[in-house]
């Protein structure tokens, strides 16, 4: 009775393990494809085109963050000069986040170099304004006293412009980009610092941007 009772419980199992592997026959399967692929930022990948692609932007930055520190005007300042950023025009035709350059000298500055710059934060005006009158009502404390307006003027503008110029032809496209950046004194609108970086690309095919 018992050698019966095994055997049927091994017929058992047999059946239910060539049923799982049959139901795992017919499961989903994995697409087929190219899987993501996590890079570096200043690497260039497989998905590519002719316009401002991640590696631009980190050695166009890296490159004008390590300029500004040189000149004479940041390098030997008695204190450190206060920066405010301007907007950065795009004159390519690449629908691009064109302020992600100045935000990454910006933080390139900030990190490598503190204490040589400080950038001020105008953007956010209206945010420090409504602070600033908080303490002067007496809603909000101060550490100083809450009748002096604490904001800096600027003694720099950060701005620049990116202009392009494209080629296409049955043989493909061409596309040059040239990114120049300025450092203009807030007072006599001099233009202490200057830069540029050009880069150039060929393709068969154009790429659509975001």
């Amino acid at each position: 009775m018992n050698k019966l009772v095994s055997q049927t419980l091994a017929l058992s199992a047999a059946a239910t393990g060539l049923f799982l592997s049959g139901c795992a026959s017919q499961g989903v399967q994995n697409p087929s494809g190219v899987p993501v692929t996590e890079m570096k930022a200043d690497e260039r990948g497989f998905v590519a085109g002719t316009g401002v692609e991640s590696q631009d932007l980190v050695s166009v930055t890296d490159k004008m963050a390590r300029s500004i520190l040189a000149i004479p005007q940041i390098a030997r300042a008695q204190t450190a000069p206060r920066v405010v950023i301007d907007p950065v025009i795009n004159e390519t035709r690449f629908p691009i986040n064109k302020d992600i350059f100045l935000t990454r000298i910006r933080t390139q500055l900030n990190s490598k170099a503190a204490g040589q710059v400080i950038f001020l934060a105008r953007e956010r005006m209206a945010t420090l304004q409504r602070e600033n009158e908080l303490k002067k009502s007496g809603a909000v404390t101060a550490a100083s006293d809450p009748n002096v307006v604490e904001f800096k003027g600027a003694d720099f503008f950060l701005t620049g412009k990116l202009q392009g110029m494209s080629t296409r032809t049955t043989a493909g496209v061409s596309d040059y980009i040239l990114y120049s950046f300025q450092l203009i004194d807030a007072r006599t609108s001099d233009i202490v610092w200057e830069d540029v970086a050009e880069i150039k690309k060929q393709g068969l095919e154009d790429a659509a941007y975001r």
